[in-house]
């Protein structure tokens, strides 16, 4: 990864060049996020690999960085799940776009299935998933 000049003689509001590495604490605050959050997405995403210094401390480079704004972008506002994105991010893709009058045209297709209902095995499964997740999460607390 190449960075100009400005890149790299640019500080950030903490006082730190844009390529400096960064503690946990110091990226939960960038990205607005709680330190177990980012520690779980570790587990999870393997594309993310922080240095590890004496103590387990982990000190994130720019590009880690960078990877968990998309990580946060995707489950967060473009409202994938964990596994959804870790496909997405494994094959390295983009989402696809959304055509704003598909949207209408596919909310008018899911009605229909759902009136009919959906199976239970499906809905559980479903269910099941989450609750895997949650315990991940709760795993890691």
């Amino acid at each position: 990864m190449a960075l100009s000049a400005e890149q790299l003689s640019s500080k950030r509001q903490d006082g730190k060049s844009a390529t400096a590495f960064r503690t946990i604490s110091e990226v939960a605050g960038v990205l607005d996020l709680p330190q177990h959050v980012l520690r779980f997405w570790e587990s999870k995403f393997p594309q993310i690999k922080p240095m590890k210094r004496g103590g387990g401390r982990r000190y994130y480079r720019p590009e880690d960085l960078d990877i968990l704004r998309r990580i946060k972008s995707l489950l967060y506002d473009d409202g994938y799940t964990i596994k959804g994105a870790q496909k997405l991010l494994k094959d390295g893709g983009e989402p696809p776009p959304i055509d704003a009058a598909e949207v209408p045209a596919k909310a008018a297709e899911a009605k229909p299935a759902k009136a009919e209902g959906a199976s239970d095995a499906a809905r559980q499964d479903a269910l099941r998933q989450v609750l895997a997740e949650l315990e991940d999460i709760k795993r890691l607390l």
